[in-house]
């Protein structure tokens, strides 16, 4: 069941992540797309969103970091309660499972935003534009 107002709402908050490497937004990119966000109701006020983001080759090594950086902002934009599942399509990556692990284990991303270095990657990517 898609709740479409938090449907939007969660691509409009993660179309502006700008690329790690590139100028580019994600959504710009086709990283990122409407059709990749799922929003479910899961409980009273409460929400599953499911993203599942496109790398733009195979073999990207900053895949890690886009989830990263689409869990960070979702995170801290998401106006309502929720549970975030993030995944990298189906057959795009060559160590997606690995990636998803990653970008889906609660202290694996805490331990990766304690790295300053990360951090401020992480921070330049979900900052919005002036």
């Amino acid at each position: 069941c898609f709740i479409f107002g938090h449907l939007f709402s969660a691509i409009d908050i993660i179309r502006t992540i700008r690329d790690p490497e590139k100028p580019n937004t994600l959504e710009e990119l086709e990283v990122v797309t409407e059709s990749c966000v799922e929003v479910h109701e899961i409980g009273e006020d409460e929400y599953l969103v499911v993203i599942r983001f496109t790398p733009t080759v195979p073999h990207c090594s900053l895949a890690t970091l886009i989830g990263l950086c689409l869990r960070i902002k979702l995170q801290r934009c998401l106006p309502f309660r929720h549970k975030l599942e993030i995944y990298i399509s189906e057959g795009t990556h060559s160590t997606e499972e690995d990636i998803n692990k990653q970008i889906n284990d609660k202290e694996r991303v805490a331990a990766a935003m304690e790295n300053p270095n990360l951090r401020e990657i992480v921070e330049q990517c979900v900052t919005e534009p002036d």
